[in-house]
C-alpha cells in the first residue's frame, strides 16, 4: 500500500509539475512580439524600437545558406547580404541622408548592430565595415573622397577594409612600419598589413602608413585610401577558428604610388582618425558581440524547456537554470552599459565629454561576458552543443576573435584604468569620503612611502 500510495503522489506531482509548465510556458509566448525574447526595449526610443523590427526583418531574411557557405570557407565575401542591406537602407544609418545614410543616432546604429551580430561575426563585421571606414571619411575627409567611397559604400556598390594590424604587432599601432614617401604629387607606399577582414576583396583600404621616420608614432602617422587596382597584392588569405568566409587576408604594397588627393587628414596627423575610428569599432564589437551572445542563449534556453533527463525537462536543474540566469544578467549588463556608451558617443558629437572610457568598457564587458554566455550556452546544451547538429559551434569560435580584435581587452583595460586616474586628477565637489573613517585624522599613520 505505501508503494502505490507514493507512486501516486510522484504522478500526482509530475501532472502538478506539467500544468505548471505549461503555465509558464504560455505566459511566456504571451509576453514575446514576434520572435522577440531576450532584448530591452525599455532602453530604446520609439524610432530605435521600429528600426529594430526593420532590421528583424531583413535578418530573417539572411538564406542560412549563407552562413554555412561562409563558415565551409566556400565564398570569398558575403556580397549578397551587403548588397540586400544596402538596398533596404540599413547601412550607414548614422551618416546624413545626402550620402545616402539616414542621419540617425549612434544608439539606432547599435540596435541594428545587435540584430545583425545574431547572425555571426562575419556578417557583423561586413554590415559595422560601412560605420567604421565611413567614419573615417565622414569626418576627415575631403568632399571628393565622401562622392567617390563614402557614397558607394552605403548603396553597397563598393566594398571597403581597414590596414591597421601589421606583422609586427597589432595592439602597438603607434608602432606602425608601413611606410609612405612624398615625391611630387604622389606618396610612394611601402609595407604590409594582416588580418585584414575584406582583404581580399575589398575595392579599397583605409591604410595608415609612416611619413615621418623620425617623430614619435603618434606624430608620425598618415591615413591614406588605397584602392585595390593601385596594385595591393593579396599574399595570404587566412585558414581562421572562425569568421570565415570574409576573405581575411595580407596585403602588401611594393612601390605603389598614391596620388596625394586619395590621402585623408592632415600629414602626420593620422592618429586623430585612428582615435575616432575606434568609436565605432569597439561600440560595433560590443553591439555585435551582444547579438551573437543573445542568439546561442536562445538556443540554449528553447533546448532546455525541451531536452528531458531523469524524467523532467533539464530546464528544472539548478544547475542549468542558474547557468541561465547568470547568463541573462551578464547580456543585460551587457547590454545596458553598450547602449550608454553609444549615448555618451551621441553626446560627445554635441561637443560633450569624450565618451572613450565608456567605448572602451563596453567593448571590454561585451566581448568578455559574450564568450562566458556562448560557454555556457555550450555547457547547458551538453554533447550536442559540440556538434554541427546545432549553430553553438560556430558561434563559439566567432565569439573567441571578440576579445581579441578591434583592440585586444588587455588594451581595453590599459585605456580604462588611463583615464580613470585622469578622471581622479581632477578637482571634485564630491565629499571626501577619507573623513568617513573615525580616525581620519591621524596623518602620522598615513605613510606612502
Amino acid at each position: 500500500m505505501c508503494k502505490e500510495r507514493l507512486e501516486r503522489k510522484v504522478k500526482k506531482l509530475k501532472k502538478d509539475w506539467e500544468n505548471q509548465e505549461k503555465n509558464q510556458i504560455k505566459k511566456l509566448i504571451e509576453v514575446r512580439r514576434g520572435d522577440r525574447m531576450l532584448e530591452n526595449d525599455f532602453l530604446s526610443t520609439e524610432e530605435e524600437k521600429k528600426l529594430r523590427e526593420e532590421v528583424k526583418d531583413f535578418v530573417a531574411s539572411v538564406d542560412p545558406k549563407l552562413l554555412r557557405k561562409m563558415d565551409a570557407n566556400e565564398i570569398d565575401y558575403p556580397y549578397e547580404f551587403l548588397e540586400e542591406a544596402a538596398r533596404r537602407n540599413l547601412l550607414g544609418l548614422r551618416f546624413p541622408e545626402e550620402y545616402g545614410g539616414r542621419g540617425m543616432t549612434w544608439t539606432a546604429e547599435m540596435v541594428a548592430m545587435e540584430e545583425v551580430g545574431v547572425l555571426g561575426m562575419g556578417l557583423g563585421c561586413s554590415y559595422a565595415m560601412v560605420s567604421i571606414v565611413g567614419e573615417a571619411i565622414y569626418r576627415f575627409g575631403s568632399e571628393w573622397h565622401k562622392e567617390e567611397f563614402l557614397k558607394p559604400i552605403i548603396k553597397g556598390k563598393k566594398l571597403s577594409a581597414e590596414g591597421l594590424t601589421e606583422p609586427r604587432g597589432g595592439s602597438d599601432f603607434f608602432g606602425t612600419t608601413t611606410k609612405a614617401e612624398k615625391k611630387g604629387d604622389k606618396w610612394i607606399l611601402n609595407g604590409m598589413k594582416r588580418f585584414i577582414a575584406g582583404g581580399k576583396t575589398a575595392d579599397f583600404y583605409l591604410i595608415y602608413a609612416r611619413t615621418d621616420p623620425n617623430a614619435p608614432g603618434h606624430k608620425a602617422l598618415t591615413a591614406f585610401i588605397v584602392e585595390r587596382d593601385m596594385g595591393v597584392e593579396i599574399e595570404e588569405v587566412y585558414n581562421l577558428l572562425g569568421f570565415r568566409g570574409m576573405g581575411t587576408a595580407r596585403i602588401v604594397f611594393k612601390d605603389l604610388e598614391v596620388p596625394d588627393e586619395y590621402r585623408v587628414g592632415e600629414v602626420n596627423g593620422a592618429r586623430i582618425i585612428f582615435n575616432r575610428m575606434m568609436v565605432p569599432e569597439r561600440l560595433t564589437s560590443a553591439a555585435g558581440a551582444i547579438g551573437t551572445a543573445r542568439a546561442a542563449l536562445e538556443v540554449a534556453v528553447k533546448y532546455s524547456t525541451k531536452r528531458k533527463a531523469f524524467g523532467m525537462p533539464i530546464r528544472n536543474f539548478q544547475g542549468v537554470n542558474f547557468k541561465v540566469a547568470e547568463c541573462m544578467a551578464k547580456l543585460d549588463a551587457a547590454r545596458a552599459l553598450t547602449y550608454a556608451a553609444a549615448r555618451a558617443a551621441d553626446e560627445s558629437d554635441k561637443g560633450k565629454a569624450d565618451p572613450r572610457r565608456l567605448v572602451s568598457e563596453a567593448k571590454y564587458i561585451a566581448t568578455e561576458f559574450g564568450w562566458e554566455i556562448v560557454n555556457e550556452a555550450m555547457q547547458i546544451m551538453g554533447g550536442i552543443g559540440y556538434t554541427h547538429v546545432y549553430p553553438i559551434e560556430r558561434m563559439l569560435r566567432d565569439m573567441r576573435l571578440a576579445p581579441i580584435w578591434t583592440g585586444s581587452n588587455e588594451i581595453m583595460k590599459l585605456l580604462i584604468q588611463h583615464e580613470t586616474y585622469k578622471l581622479m586628477g581632477l578637482p571634485s565637489k564630491d565629499r571626501d569620503y577619507e573623513k568617513d573613517a573615525n580616525d581620519w585624522y591621524k596623518e602620522v599613520e598615513k605613510v606612502y612611502e
